[in-house]
């Protein structure tokens, strides 16, 4: 049985240690860098206390949808099926001054990432302030892209605890095709400007059978390695009816894509590869549910991530404590989800029922 908790740990120290090498010629990050890698020290010993003392097993991560709008209406967005972004939100949404609160309990926690993501989070520059101010967690910003410019450079060149994560689907084509005219050229323009800048970030590319061999390339990663991209999310398409399913891995992508992010590792040193729901193989399985990490929604429900919207408890009004100890995170990390079969993408979404199933037995409570 893999021990989870000193592999993040682990997992957490080779992220710092590839950032400090793709930073070494840039003074200001260098040392940022290593003032994180002292505070990722703290967190580590609170969260083990937290264990030790309490029984609470907080994650080194969490995900937090902080807007509902957005400027693109990307194809198959999961976004806009469930409900997060919409012209007119479906839920209310979380004042600043809450999501301040949630950021500094997720601090003292000990939780070392938050990601952003949205609709745009780019829409929402009051929230990515309360973020900022947070300085001993760093907050990878999922956006679109399109609104970087000289403002948002500004934003980023002064707080590097915020790091950009440009979403792209592979090629201009690939782009294009998903996203709207013209938005990979503008996805290329903002990733030189940040370049020119010398600001730390990364780019968030969705895999499906169709484009995971061309986003994994030698050639496709050399070109983003040019363009300064230093950290590369791979995450798996998740199908959400059946008219899309076959771009969904099955075990044979499954199986490559592993072998080809370890290939990308060893050829690309300095850019941080991370790969979900692929890295959660070597873990047990699922990582949702607090065992590695948990989304919060933009109305403050903690659900056990992004693909599965469902919740018993909301952290603005009961903090995270009250989530990592709620019946429905309880019973899914009681459950042995790495034995759950599914088809690629997320192991809960494909499980829905049973997830509901597990909501059902509190559904007074939700």
């Amino acid at each position: 049985m893999v021990d989870l908790q000193s592999y993040m740990t682990e997992s957490i120290r080779r992220i710092m240690g590839n950032a400090y090498r793709s930073v070494l010629g840039n003074p200001r990050e260098a040392r940022f860098v290593l003032r994180m890698q002292q505070a990722f020290h703290r967190s580590e010993r609170r969260r083990r206390t937290l264990t030790e003392t309490e029984g609470l097993q907080v994650p080194p991560f969490l995900i937090a949808s902080i807007a509902t709008a957005c400027n693109l209406q990307c194809k198959g967005c999961y976004a806009r099926k469930n409900g997060i972004a919409a012209e007119t939100p479906t839920k209310p949404t979380l004042s600043p001054e809450q999501w301040g609160r949630i950021f500094a309990e997720a601090e003292k926690l000990g939780v070392n990432f938050c990601l952003l993501a949205g609709g745009e989070p780019l829409t929402r520059r009051d929230l990515l302030e309360q973020a900022a101010a947070v300085k001993d967690i760093i907050f990878p910003v999922f956006t679109n892209g399109t609104m970087i410019g000289a403002t948002y450079t500004e934003f980023f060149r002064k707080h590097l605890n915020m790091v950009p994560v440009i979403s792209l689907e592979g090629n201009a084509a690939d782009t294009d095709t998903r996203r709207g005219e013209g938005i990979y050229r503008r996805v290329m323009t903002a990733m030189d400007t940040l370049h020119g800048e010398k600001i730390f970030f990364g780019t968030s590319i969705t895999v499906t059978t169709d484009n995971y061999r061309r986003v994994t390339s030698e050639d496709y990663l050399r070109e983003l390695h040019d363009k300064g991209c230093r950290l590369v999310f791979y995450v798996e398409y998740v199908p959400f009816d059946e008219s899309t399913r076959h771009l969904a891995f099955g075990d044979q992508e499954v199986a490559e894509m592993e072998q080809l992010v370890d290939q990308a590792r060893r050829r690309f040193d300095d850019i941080v590869f991370l790969s979900f729901p692929g890295d959660e193989k070597s873990l047990d399985g699922c990582l949702a549910a607090g065992r590695g990490f948990f989304h919060i929604g933009p109305d403050g429900s903690a659900e056990p991530c992004p693909f599965s919207p469902y919740s018993d408890t909301n952290v603005a009004r009961d903090g995270l404590r009250a989530a990592l100890h709620s019946p429905l995170f309880t019973r899914l990390r009681d459950a042995n989800t790495g034995s759950w079969q599914h088809t690629g993408g997320c192991t809960l979404y494909e499980h829905r029922d049973e997830v509901e199933q597990m909501l059902g037995l509190d559904k007074g409570n939700v």
